[in-house]
């Protein structure tokens, strides 16, 4: 028997540009805003999304993701969801949904695992904190008006941009030097609006104005079921909400008698509960599958599209939802999705959480502000390189207040400085250095 051959890069694009659907996107036609160091050919085993899979993989910013806030605080229970397990949970489902579909399996995975990467601590929590300091609405954390009219605004999809355009440093260039369409799939998978004042580093190829790929689309349902399902199983396990209060939805009854004796014969509430999250999973999953193939299949009829260029010129009209939910299912996850805002979201265990996100964030801002001397060397560091001030701890002691006020406290580099350290933080790390700050008598200190 010979060998098996060696599948070179070469291979896996032929071989993908004959597989996929003509509305995917192929690896062959990836662009980068930066060029990568060149690979020897025969030594380069991976397409262009396989290989920005794999750098989101090795960023820190991903490992961090095990200690950040889903719903759940996760470091006071083994099994509540982490930022990170409900990203790999997305990046499950949407693999699965774009191999049924023909879509680019690397780029939707890619997509996926990145699209969390800007998530501040304490989920959502700390996202709107941040969000209402940008905005001069946190009464703890004045700002002069002059930055306030020039800093910006807070969003997770788009601080994840700019995790990977700029704030990992593994590689010579700033940030992973991902592809384009990897870049626009993390900043679509929620809203996002062209004129939304933010500074990313480089708008170039996420093409604003227009609906993303149908590979980026997948991860943003994906993102939705994942959430939904795993929030739902978390909150029962939390005993948040209870089996019978769930058992009354729409999509959960139906869901329930599609089961039949196999949920009716679990032994354990908690077989019940994995058994509906499962069946769950995998009605959404189906639906969203079997309908945005007829969308597909009926826009590719009616605009009698034959080649893959035909494809690829109207795929803009298909619209910002061509992969959905049908319509006859869409309102009952809907209503899922408002059980559970009411019953876990806004349950008591998450708003303490809450709080206490509002006590973290604002205090560690409160502070790096007041005093960037309690900052850690690399962030006054990355400032003294923006603004081409001297690094501050060398600037002599009794001229540093001075230098402070001066310099610091009016520019608006400063403050994006401060929000891109505190959402980096993991939610472990965020509370050590509030407990220092603010508890110097705690063990932490």
């Amino acid at each position: 028997m010979s060998p098996p051959s060696v599948r070179l890069k070469s291979f896996l694009e032929e071989e993908e540009a004959q597989r996929l659907a003509p509305y995917a996107c192929l690896s062959r036609e990836a662009t980068r805003r930066a060029p990568l160091d060149p690979t020897p050919e025969e030594e380069d085993f991976r397409t262009a999304f396989a290989r920005d899979r794999d750098r989101i993989l090795h960023a820190r910013a991903f490992r961090r993701l095990k200690h950040k806030t889903q719903v759940y605080v996760p470091h006071t229970a083994d099994h509540p969801r982490t930022r990170l397990t409900h990203t790999l949970e997305v990046a499950q489902l949407s693999r699965t949904m774009a191999r049924a579909l023909g879509l680019n399996e690397d780029l939707a995975e890619a997509v996926a695992l990145g699209h969390d990467l800007g998530h501040t601590p304490f989920g959502h929590s700390g996202e709107k904190v941040l969000a209402r300091i940008l905005a001069g609405a946190e009464p703890s954390c004045p700002l002069p008006p002059q930055v306030l009219q020039e800093v910006g605004t807070f969003k997770h999809n788009y601080q994840s941009v700019r995790v990977v355009d700029l704030l990992e440093h593994r590689y010579p260039t700033p940030g992973l030097s991902l592809t384009d369409q990897v870049r626009e799939g993390i900043l679509k998978h929620t809203s996002w609006r062209p004129q939304l004042p933010f500074p990313l580093p480089d708008t170039g190829g996420l093409r604003l104005d227009q609906p993303c790929h149908l590979e980026g689309q997948v991860v943003a349902l994906a993102d939705e079921i994942a959430q939904q399902t795993h929030d739902l199983e978390d909150g029962l396990a939390n005993e948040a909400v209870s089996l019978e209060a769930a058992e009354r939805l729409l999509l959960v009854r139906t869901t329930i008698a599609q089961l039949g004796d196999r949920y009716r014969a679990a032994r354990s509430a908690f077989l019940k509960a994995a058994t509906l999250q499962r069946a769950l999973i995998h009605r959404l999953v189906t639906d969203a599958v079997r309908t945005t193939a007829q969308r597909l299949a009926a826009f590719g009829a009616a605009h009698k599209l034959q080649s893959r260029a035909a494809w690829q010129a109207a795929l803009p009209e298909l619209g910002f939802e061509a992969v959905s939910l049908s319509p006859e299912l869409a309102p009952a996850f809907a209503e899922l999705k408002g059980f559970i805002y009411q019953c876990i979201i806004n349950h008591q265990q998450v708003n303490l959480q809450d709080h206490r996100a509002q006590l973290v964030v604002t205090g560690l801002f409160r502070a790096y502000y007041t005093n960037p001397l309690t900052l850690p060397p690399y962030v006054l560091l990355r400032f003294a390189e923006l603004s081409g001030r001297p690094y501050l701890r060398d600037v002599p002691f009794g001229q540093a207040q001075e230098e402070i006020r001066a310099h610091y406290h009016p520019d608006p580099r400063f403050v994006r400085v401060l929000v891109d350290h505190l959402a980096g933080m993991s939610d472990r790390y965020a509370l050590a250095q509030w407990e220092t700050l603010y508890h110097p008598t705690s063990g932490s200190w």
